[in-house]
């Protein structure tokens, strides 16, 4: 029988095919005994199932390659060092010989132990990390009863129905065959909805309905746009998906047709596109779309694929291709951004931080860390030689920290003529704001700047105190907030008073809704991933910048986001 479910279109696309469905995993509550003499073999089928989930994470680890390198290796790592925290283990291991529990009991115990502390937590980022932690029991769970519970080995032409999907899973997704997900939890804006989008993988949040309604086997078709999901369509849906599918090749094919064309404004405004990018590939279609430049390259994923950090003269190659790859066009590289939750896996360890959201990460690290911040400085010197080089410093939050990274690069400079590498003029020198405290404080450290690039994604999320991954602050953790529009306002405004370059590289700058906004606030250089390039040029072409212009008064005067919405509808039409 026809049922649909209205859900929140989290990534676009449709998709038609069989379910999937994976039900919330549940620990065994079964209280099981075990004699004496068996213990140590307990124990050894505990160790084995540990090793077998930390072998899983990273194998999957080295498998992931550019965009899907940071953002879902980020993840992986969070959950490694769960895994690895001796709390866990030696909690579940005391649980077995003193208890005399089985492993999969004691997995159960020390899991709620551990997930009430989450919960009694006060700060909601801490608390919204129970999640993972509930990823990571489920992997030894999994392992323990010899199963695999996430998925089939094959899943073709499949649409997959879960609770909740985590980042590290959409690696994995596409390569089994899975078509589109439903997730009964989530936010629009978490990691995992970003991703989905990037892989352009169809994605529907279904607030609940879906494990409630669907059953393994039932035909699906679902409007990553619209949130739709239909099941057992009848030949009407089936009709309308044709047609989608003929919608959407003749879509891609007419934006192919825009990889040549300027990216400009309908009255003739010349906006810059740049790319993001962390690997070749990236860099490839960038360069094949037709992008001004590359406008971030983050530098972590040389020091994440390896248990030691890259030394000067590896860097130095990367770099050096990545400015012969864009051939003459501007190419700007973030210094190594780690926090403590991602830097043991590069073989910076560090002591255990409360918040490493908040810790020793970015800029800071990079200070702290003279030896090996002076071995990336010294390669990025010598790989300006062959291309416009602009670095970048992510995690800026004073003035003091510009000073520092300032002398730290002319002292790389000074040793590269020591070594008889002859005078290198000092590349463009910019900071990430990031931090609310350097988007109020850039006027203070404009001697110190040639350019800022604003990472959108970290800003509002400190600006507003909000976690974008915690489901139940998707409203709250919006682009559209009044205190973003005013802030973004004043930085581009103070930038084209002081001549200071001004870009914008977070997840807003993708967006092809929001470029009438941005181009309203004045943004002249986005920044972003080159899987979206087309749409913004095309969003770009149909955009009046004078008329938006004119307009940027009455989006910053804005009391409240639907106000702010029903500008862009207005917008528009502009």
């Amino acid at each position: 029988m026809r049922i649909v479910i209205s859900g929140q279109g989290a990534s676009r696309g449709t998709a038609l095919g069989r379910a999937l469905v994976r039900q919330a995993q549940a620990l065994d509550t079964t209280e099981q005994r075990i004699e004496v003499e068996h213990l140590d073999a307990e124990l050894d089928r505990l160790d084995r199932a540990m090793t077998e989930a930390r072998d899983e994470l990273h194998q999957l680890r080295d498998r992931l390659h550019g965009a899907l390198a940071q953002e879902i290796g980020d993840f992986l790592d969070l959950h490694a060092l769960i895994l690895d925290d001796p709390e866990l283990r030696q909690g579940i291991e005391s649980l077995v010989r003193d208890g005399r529990f089985s492993a999969e009991y004691a997995l159960r115990l020390q899991h709620d132990r551990l997930a009430a502390v989450f919960d009694a937590m006060d700060d909601p980022y801490f608390r919204s990390r129970r999640e993972d932690l509930d990823h990571v029991i489920g992997r030894v769970q999994t392992a323990l009863h010899r199963q695999q519970v996430s998925l089939p080995s094959e899943a073709r032409g499949e649409i997959l129905v879960a609770h909740s999907v985590a980042p590290a899973e959409l690696a994995q997704l596409q390569s089994r065959g899975v078509v589109a997900v439903i997730a009964d939890a989530g936010s629009a804006l978490s990691h995992s909805a970003i991703l989905a989008r990037s892989l352009h993988i169809p994605l529907v949040l279904s607030g609940g309905e879906a494990l409630k309604r669907i059953a393994d086997g039932d035909v699906l078709m679902l409007d990553g746009s619209t949130g739709e999901i239909v099941i057992d369509p009848d030949r009407d849906d089936l009709r309308r998906y044709r047609a989608s599918v003929r919608d959407s090749a003749r879509e891609r094919r007419r934006l192919g047709r825009l990889r040549r064309a300027p990216s400009q404004t309908r009255d003739g405004r010349r906006i810059a596109l740049l790319a993001n990018a962390e690997s070749a590939a990236d860099v490839e279609q960038a360069h094949r779309l037709g992008a001004d430049g590359i406008g971030l390259y983050r530098t972590e994923f040389l020091f994440l694929q390896r248990g030691t950090p890259p030394d000067e003269d590896e860097q130095f190659a990367v770099y050096r291709d990545l400015a012969l790859a864009m051939d003459g066009r501007p190419v700007t590289i973030r210094t190594l951004d780690l926090g403590a939750d991602k830097a043991d896996s590069a073989g910076l360890a560090l002591a255990s931080e409360p918040n490493p959201a908040l810790g020793l990460r970015g800029v800071r690290l990079s200070l702290a860390r003279p030896h090996l911040f002076h071995a990336q400085l010294r390669a990025l010197l010598r790989a300006s030689e062959y291309g416009r080089i602009g670095i970048l410093l992510p995690m800026v939050s004073r003035r003091e920290e510009l000073v520092a990274a300032r002398a730290a690069l002319e002292a790389a400079r000074l040793s590269l003529r020591a070594d008889g590498f002859g005078e290198i003029p000092t590349p463009r020198f910019g900071a990430m704001i990031e931090v609310p405290a350097a988007a109020l404080a850039v006027s203070g450290m404009r001697d110190l700047l040639d350019f800022v690039a604003i990472g959108t994604n970290d800003l509002v999320q400190y600006l507003l105190a909000a976690d974008r991954n915690h489901p139940a602050l998707g409203d709250l953790y919006s682009p559209l907030h009044p205190a973003l529009i005013r802030l973004l306002a004043d930085i581009l405004r103070y930038g084209r008073e002081a001549g200071l370059a001004v870009s914008v590289c977070g997840e807003i700058a993708g967006d092809p809704a929001l470029v009438p906004l941005l181009i309203a606030l004045g943004l002249d250089a986005f920044s972003l991933h080159p899987a979206t390039l087309l749409e913004v040029r095309e969003a770009l072409a149909g955009c009046d910048w004078t008329r938006l212009r004119r307009r940027a008064r009455t989006l910053v005067q804005a009391r409240d986001q639907d106000a702010i919405a029903r500008w862009l509808n207005r917008a528009s039409t502009c």
